[in-house]
């Protein structure tokens, strides 16, 4: 049976949820993301994109070339609540779907046609999430992922398109290589270098040009040129690691200042893993210079979830790491090989308070808050803290502004 693979993009969502809030910036040019010099340009409308604003891009830069743009620094909280009204529609139209960000799904659709035409069912859902939501929604629908995402950002904004078996070499064909999903800047550049221009010429050259060019890569971009693409929809995508990290809008060689961020970002993750049943037995620090060069080190440890293990440790690698005496920039840390299981207590150091302890806060923080016990030398973080439980299956919330 051949596949139909619906993908669903809600269009510059962040935007259009703003505009939901204030209608006053209806038509106006926006943009949402840090709002400092350092801050950068989570989403921006499609009217300051004729000045050459992109996501990603410095809100200092965007502000430059669009000085008439609205900055707003957003509110993740708000975003979430809106994705999980659009995800509960699409669970009820579809068996089998993946939210592969907070604004990006795909649904499998395979066999419905036996009982519905899948463009039609996929065009009663659309319209039921912009009825009930106000949000507008654009859609591809394909034989596969890969297609049908390219068919989607082709149809936007607020449209709807459906490349049908067979044709989805021809679709591809005119489009620019920078279209194809996993083609970024460099790989981009790589492949103008060359003379490519067009999808069109992907599809005329053998792959192991492409292989010897880019490498593993270079196969998969081809494929993706082709239309080619088996990945199937996964309903739900099993955390490998938790990490966090803050820039600073000021850089700072303030040592104590780092140990408290620090030990308020390994706190926290801790709770995470805790609060998801998980352990990790890798951990890592990084910090980034006001030059920009970026070092980090890791450590393996017995597997564990509690903070008087892993703050100490978190802190020696800080204490190896931190030796140029430059100002900082960034710093984060990192938690991975991440397994299911609980915290074993340790038969000669831990005692019964601190696992009681433990438990008290963890009570605390599920019911008022991550952010309402805390570490006394890490209260200077105030913006460490999560809105959901890392490990529910669901894509991170991203916002371009996690700043101290």
């Amino acid at each position: 049976m051949s596949k139909t693979i619906l993908h669903i993009d809600l269009d510059t969502f962040y935007v259009s949820v703003e505009r939901l809030n204030n209608r006053e910036l209806q038509n106006k040019p926006l943009l949402v993301g840090g709002t400092g010099d350092r801050g950068v340009v989570a989403a921006c409308s499609y009217e300051t994109r004729g000045f050459g604003v992109h996501s990603g891009m410095p809100m200092k830069m965007a502000r430059e070339l669009c000085p008439d743009a609205v900055v707003i620094r957003g509110n993740a909280g708000d975003y979430s609540k809106h994705s999980d009204v659009v995800t509960e529609i699409i669970k009820e139209y579809v068996p089998v779907f993946e939210k592969s960000s907070i604004d990006e799904f795909y649904a499998d659709l395979t066999g419905m046609d036996r009982f519905f035409g899948c463009y039609q069912y996929a065009s009663e859902m659309r319209k039921k999430i912009i009825r009930e939501t106000g949000l507008p929604i654009s859609f591809g629908l394909s034989a596969n992922k890969v297609v049908s995402k390219v068919a989607t950002n082709e149809a936007k904004p607020n449209n709807q398109l459906k490349i049908d078996e067979g044709l989805e070499k021809p679709f591809l064909a005119p489009l620019s290589i920078k279209k194809i999903p996993m083609v970024g800047d460099k790989t981009y550049q790589t492949l103008r270098n060359l003379g490519l221009r067009q999808v069109r010429t992907v599809q005329e050259m053998p792959m192991e040009v492409m292989q010897r060019v880019l490498g593993a890569n270079g196969g998969v971009i081809w494929k993706r040129a082709n239309g080619i693409d088996n990945t199937p929809v996964i309903p739900f995508c099993e955390r490998k690691s938790i990490s966090t990290e803050r820039t600073f809008n000021k850089d700072t060689i303030d040592v104590n200042r780092l140990r408290g961020i620090l030990i308020a970002m390994t706190e926290n993750l801790a709770y995470q893993l805790r609060r998801g049943d998980k352990l990790t037995a890798c951990i890592s620090v990084k910090i980034r210079y006001s030059d920009f060069n970026t070092y980090s080190k890791q450590m393996r440890i017995p597997y564990t979830s509690a903070d008087h293990i892993l703050i100490p440790k978190i802190l020696d690698l800080f204490k190896n790491l931190y030796n140029r005496r430059l100002l900082v920039r960034l710093i984060g840390i990192r938690f991975t090989h991440l397994v299911s299981g609980n915290y074993q207590i340790n038969l000669f150091d831990d005692t019964e308070e601190i696992l009681s302890l433990y438990n008290a806060m963890d009570n605390i923080r599920k019911r008022y808050g991550d952010k309402s016990v805390l570490r006394a030398s890490g209260m200077g973080a105030k913006t460490i803290g999560r809105m959901h439980n890392p490990f529910n299956g669901l894509p991170p919330v991203v916002l371009a502004h996690r700043k101290i």
